[in-house]
């Protein structure tokens, strides 16, 4: 059997008369920008995540980008991101005008490591910017502690973590603010593109929400230099269907993950394990493998997708040569993209799907080709 690593058709096909009503719904409007969708859905997600507020953005990097931008963090400021993540932490940073200063990470729970950020703050570093990757929440009090004794912003990217924890709480409720991509693969995909803001602040929201919309509160009047990163009412419509579907599919991710963790427990890997404290949604399941090559051409053989989350690290990037960090720079990301694998895992996997995953990292080919 062939096991994708990601199934986008799924979510369709379970909930295709509610979107396609939806959808004509919105098409039948004759409105498709900053509309009752768009204002119904920031309502009903800022609930969700346990926030008063919530502006709906383009993409996930434009939500870090003007969070940013509405804290007045630009240039000659510094930013402490983690090493291990998508590069679109980075660059929202960058896009702002300011400086990333990298920290390693924990590499039991890949996340930015509290103990090391203190040692990375500056006269001008303005904020910490936590990932919650992978769909599990970072370390966020120890985090909150350091920004609060020098007086530095939290920026929780929340990419990954749609539904996630931490202590009891939702992540987009741990900081100043959060960014959220709904990309389509994540845990609340759009049909493309699509993003927010969520936070308790009433003047940030309301300066994020002049500055998506071309820096105007007012038709032709603008305020601020903004940009055009709208959430459209198409893509709202549809992600107020998924919200509701949200927790029911978070729940089948646990449960996959807790199979994987189970049955895997002896074959050579490094597993995730989360603190009791933590809440995952696991968006990915994430193994390291010192042999990865090897694993990546048995399930290769065996029919079983995977990807790797990620293989180089962003200051190893072209894109960041002039930060001028060399290789060695950072030894725990680096070691991180040259062992981590991504499992297939999402709320629409059969059963058999599991198991011949299962079948194919513990190394027997012949029933996960069953």
């Amino acid at each position: 059997m062939q096991v994708p690593f990601l199934d986008l058709k799924a979510p369709y096909l379970e909930l295709r008369d509610e979107l396609d009503a939806v959808w004509h719904r919105v098409m039948e409007s004759g409105w498709y920008l900053l509309g009752r969708e768009l204002e119904s859905f920031e309502a009903e997600y800022a609930a969700y995540c346990g926030a008063s507020h919530c502006v709906g953005v383009g993409n996930g990097l434009d939500a870090l980008h003007l969070i940013l931008r509405a804290m007045e963090i630009g240039p000659g400021d510094e930013v402490i991101v983690p090493t291990h993540t998508y590069i679109a932490t980075w660059l929202a940073v960058s896009y702002a005008g300011a400086t990333p200063v990298p920290v390693e990470p924990d590499e039991q729970t890949f996340n930015l490591h509290p103990d090391k950020v203190e040692a990375a703050i500056t006269g001008r570093t303005k904020a910490i910017m936590p990932v919650h990757l992978y769909g599990q929440p970072a370390d966020m009090d120890p985090i909150n502690t350091i920004a609060s004794r020098y007086g530095l912003k939290v920026v929780e990217d929340a990419a990954q973590a749609h539904g996630a924890r931490y202590k009891g709480r939702r992540a987009g409720s741990l900081g100043d603010a959060a960014g959220f991509s709904f990309y389509p693969g994540k845990n609340l995909g759009a049909m493309g593109d699509g993003g927010a803001v969520v936070t308790n602040d009433a003047r940030l929201a309301e300066k994020v929400r002049l500055l998506r919309n071309y820096g105007s509160s007012v038709k032709y009047r603008h305020e601020a230099m903004g940009y055009n990163s709208r959430l459209d009412e198409l893509q709202a419509a549809m992600l107020r269907i998924k919200l509701k579907h949200l927790d029911t599919w978070n729940e089948r991710r646990r449960r996959i993950a807790a199979y994987y963790s189970e049955a895997l427990q002896n074959a050579g890997l490094m597993l995730p394990c989360p603190p009791d404290w933590a809440e995952p949604v696991w968006h990915l399941y994430v193994v390291r493998a010192v042999t990865r090559q090897e694993l990546t051409e048995r399930l290769d053989r065996c029919g079983i997708g995977w990807l790797i989350h990620y293989p180089v690290a962003p200051h190893l990037q072209e894109a960041y040569r002039g930060l001028g960090y060399p290789p060695g720079s950072f030894p725990v990301a680096e070691r991180l993209a040259q062992e981590v694998l991504s499992l297939p895992i999402g709320p629409h996997m059969s059963d058999q799907d599991v198991a011949a995953v299962i079948a194919a990292v513990a190394g027997n080919s012949a029933a996960a080709k069953e």
